[in-house]
């Protein structure tokens, strides 16, 4: 049967702990300690650790505090985004000689899909190791493998021998692969539908695949049905060389709790301005306005309105998040951080004209966009402010 459908050759590389691999790169003093790359330590979060700190509990999206207390001896450092580009950009340039079809998932990791390449480099395999000798020759750090027919089973495969692991999934052995793995590398699943599934009895992907798809359907909904055939292996989703922005935001964690209402407009309002000026580089305008909030206690909630029309004004966004605080318990709990996004995005110049607005008034919005964006991109973000901005004093880092 397999002989007659055609196997898709997909490799996911995912960089072993990337960012502390870059520090110990740079400093090969740091080589065999604990080094954990992240925040502020009083406020921040852990953005990479590497192995070595990764034995005493630490892992990422942690608080620092946290990691500072489950790993005292630990060397703490900040983020240095543009080394990891400049790095990234390298490793990704490596995986393109091997297959135009790479999918990035992030900065650190990609999709590959290399059927077409057999015929020039040999057996997927053997394109794999080849790309793992090149990304350690020609930047000195390692990168794991997953081998597989699809990018589930490929991106599961290549955590299972991390660091610089190679595991290969032959397609007549996808099942007897997944059927013991544990039910918590299902990826995309989170904590609360993990809990979910243990207490249907559901430890593994075999235990997964016995549940009758009907009764994960009525407990999950059609994420029921698609677990369901996660399980089993079933994944014919393409590798995508291309993604769409499908949103814009940004987000800070601040050095001190906001404690009232007027100071949270205050950065919601620089926020919205920052927003709109990337979604007008990107000359893209949205119709759905998102608000983030995480209190000190670390919960968090978010608060989305969708506009009748797409726009990309920083008065629109910040008026339309004023009306979600009172959704919110800001002013009334402390804020450790506060973000807006915004998404459901047209091109910008394809909606119509307003009936009210007309011609003349979307020329002169356009012109006063792009004299403030000029200003900005000569002056910087206080080049140009608002008079509810200058007196703000809340510290605050963006995250």
């Amino acid at each position: 049967m397999l002989d007659q459908i055609k196997i898709r050759h997909i490799i996911h590389l995912d960089m072993d702990a990337f960012y502390p691999s870059v520090e110990i790169l740079d400093n090969p003093a740091l080589k065999g300690k604990p080094v954990i790359v992240g925040g502020s330590r009083k406020r921040g979060v852990v953005s990479s650790a590497s192995y070595e700190a990764r034995k005493y509990g630490v892992h990422s999206a942690q608080p620092m505090a946290t990691a500072m207390r489950l790993c005292p001896t630990g060397i703490f450092l900040g983020v240095r985004m543009k080394r990891y580009k400049d790095i990234s950009e390298q490793i990704f340039r490596i995986f393109c000689r091997f297959t135009p079809l790479v999918e990035p998932l992030s900065i650190d990791e990609a999709f590959l899909d290399v059927t077409g390449s057999v015929r020039l480099f040999g057996e997927p395999e053997n394109i794999a190791k080849i790309i793992k000798d090149a990304v350690r020759d020609e930047t000195g750090l390692t990168v794991s493998a997953g081998v597989a027919p699809s990018k589930f089973v490929a991106k599961i495969a290549s955590d299972m021998e991390k660091p610089d692991g190679l595991t290969v999934v032959k397609a007549d052995r996808v099942r007897e692969f997944l059927d013991p793995v544990p039910i918590n590398r299902m990826w995309g699943v989170g904590k609360v539908t993990m809990e979910a599934l243990s207490r249907l009895g559901i430890c593994t992907f075999h235990d997964l695949s016995l549940m009758p798809p009907e009764v994960l359907e009525q407990r999950f909904g059609t994420n029921g049905l698609k677990m369901h055939k996660l399980s089993m292996g079933m994944d014919d989703r393409d590798v995508i060389t291309e993604h769409d922005v499908k949103s814009i935001g940004h987000e800070d964690t601040f050095s001190q709790d906001i404690m009232d209402l007027s100071a949270a407009k205050k950065e919601l309002l620089s926020q919205a301005n920052r927003v709109a000026r990337r979604m007008r580089h990107e000359e893209v305008k949205g119709k759905t306005i998102t608000l983030k909030v995480k209190y000190n206690d670390f919960s968090r909630i978010t608060r989305s309105i969708t506009l009748s029309e797409a726009s990309d004004d920083a008065l629109m966004i910040y008026s339309k998040v004023c009306e979600l605080l009172g959704r919110t318990s800001i002013g009334k709990k402390p804020v450790r951080l506060l973000g807006i996004s915004v998404s459901n995005f047209t091109i910008e110049g394809s909606d119509q004209l307003s009936l009210f607005k007309g011609d003349d008034g979307f020329k002169k919005e356009q012109q006063l966009h792009n004299a403030m964006d000029s200003i900005y991109e000569r002056f910087g973000d206080k080049g140009l402010q608002s008079g509810a901005l200058i007196s703000n004093k809340n510290g605050s880092s963006s995250e």
